[in-house]
């Protein structure tokens, strides 16, 4: 009797969130090692389906760079990151489009298995991502940024209550493919959709004073706050793309952004219908 009071009483809590964020876009991102883990990416894809179910309108932007890796090694071409960017050749390119169309599909089948109704796209499709190589002081090949995003048929899913799951490669004026930073293209389709949510789900528990002592987390900041922790550099390495892609998603309209470890067992849930959320929340 006493778990199933402790039950309702989440419930309630959750209530309030439910009518706020009801009939709200949220732009999830979803990729790295943490993609990799099968008991971990249920949990994440149950939360997806919840929203929904809660009359949330998600969508999912997924990345797959080891998935990409391990499809090179087995290739035998090369890998090499500058910059965190993956350099990438004309046939490496062929392998990052097969692989994340693969898992594109993996995606939306389990979504699709645990009760929800979800379309699979990749960027280059429909104009979605629109793209043009990187400017950058090296070559890094095919490696995009997004130019335009065409909306029209993302919209049309989610108002059919339908879960798009997009992954970020690119078409560019040239009809070349690009591979574009999954964190950059989530964020720029969170603007494009007027989301009011963008979260980026990681493996570590948000922005941390020490990386290392997770009870020094930041469970608020201010966007200006966050810039003085990237110029200080207490947000650095791999967590800089990331607070990047949230304060961007902030500056083009984006009411709040959340960074999340989805190591944490139903993440999205706990942060989106809890009063305490478990990452860091970002606002403009």
């Amino acid at each position: 009797m006493e778990q199933a009071i402790k039950k309702s009483e989440v419930l309630i809590e959750a209530l309030p969130y439910i009518k706020k964020f009801f009939g709200k876009t949220v732009v999830i991102k979803y990729g790295g090692s943490i993609l990799h883990n099968k008991d971990i990416r249920k949990m994440v894809l149950q939360d997806i389906v919840f929203m929904r179910y809660a009359g949330m309108k998600p969508v999912l932007v997924h990345g797959g760079g080891p998935n990409i890796t391990e499809k090179l090694k087995e290739a035998n071409i090369e890998t090499r990151f500058v910059d965190g960017l993956r350099v990438t050749c004309e046939k490496s390119m062929g392998v990052v489009d097969e692989v994340l169309m693969d898992l594109n599909e993996e995606l939306v089948a389990e979504i699709n298995g645990l009760g929800g109704e979800s379309f699979g796209l990749s960027g280059k499709e429909n104009n979605i991502l629109q793209a043009e190589k990187k400017d950058t002081a090296k070559d890094l090949g095919y490696v995009g940024r997004v130019s335009a995003i065409d909306t029209t048929i993302l919209t049309r899913l989610v108002d059919t209550n339908i879960i798009p799951v997009i992954c970020p490669v690119g078409k560019g004026k040239d009809n070349k493919l690009y591979n574009i930073n999954a964190d950059e293209a989530a964020s720029g389709i969170a603007i494009a959709l007027k989301a009011e949510k963008f979260v980026v789900l990681t493996n570590v528990r948000g922005v941390m004073r020490d990386k290392a002592e997770a009870e020094t987390i930041f469970h608020s900041l201010t966007a200006e706050t966050t810039r003085h922790l990237i110029d200080t550099g207490v947000i650095a390495g791999g967590m800089v793309p990331k607070v990047s892609a949230c304060l961007a998603a902030l500056k083009g309209g984006v009411r709040k952004a959340h960074i999340v470890d989805a190591n944490l067992g139903h993440a999205l849930l706990l942060e989106i219908f809890t009063d305490k959320g478990i990452g860091t929340e970002i606002t403009a």
